[in-house]
């Protein structure tokens, strides 16, 4: 039986980096930072061999992000565009569009417009310090699903 989703992985070039911009602008409670190396058991349910990276759980409001950075084998960077198949984006609810957008500017988020209307919701698409995208979703009608 699904439960639910629990977390959400992103792929980070810094780990101190990664966990400072997602506590800091989002609020997420950092609950563990470890080291994965020279493990064979995370390698093979990894489908990897030699892992080795940095790895951090946060909480966010109703989920978990993990934050990965590997140092073996070397990543690559994507160039992912909300279009591509993948894991394009993902989203998190906000209250107050523009003051998030504008907060989140100074905490280094890059956008490439600002915040659209689409009559009861709002969003903006950015990107977090290593290029990962984030949609703010804003929703202001009571029948339209939300957390």
């Amino acid at each position: 039986m699904i439960k639910g989703i629990h977390h959400v992985a992103i792929g980070v070039a810094d780990l101190e980096t990664g966990i400072a911009f997602y506590r800091d602008a989002f609020g997420f409670k950092v609950l563990s930072v470890g080291e994965l190396s020279n493990d064979q058991a995370a390698d093979r349910c990894i489908g990897l061999d030699n892992c080795k990276a940095g790895v951090a759980m946060l909480k966010a409001p109703n989920a978990y992000v993990e934050l990965w950075s590997y140092q073996n084998p070397k990543p690559k960077k994507m160039t992912q565009r909300p279009c591509d198949y993948g894991y394009p984006h993902f989203a998190l609810q906000v209250t107050n569009l523009d003051d998030e957008y504008e907060r989140l500017k100074d905490k280094g988020m890059k956008f490439g417009n600002i915040p659209q209307s689409f009559g009861e919701t709002s969003a903006i698409y950015g990107e977090d310090p290593f290029g990962n995208i984030i949609e703010l979703y804003e929703i202001r009608d009571e029948s339209t699903p939300q957390l």
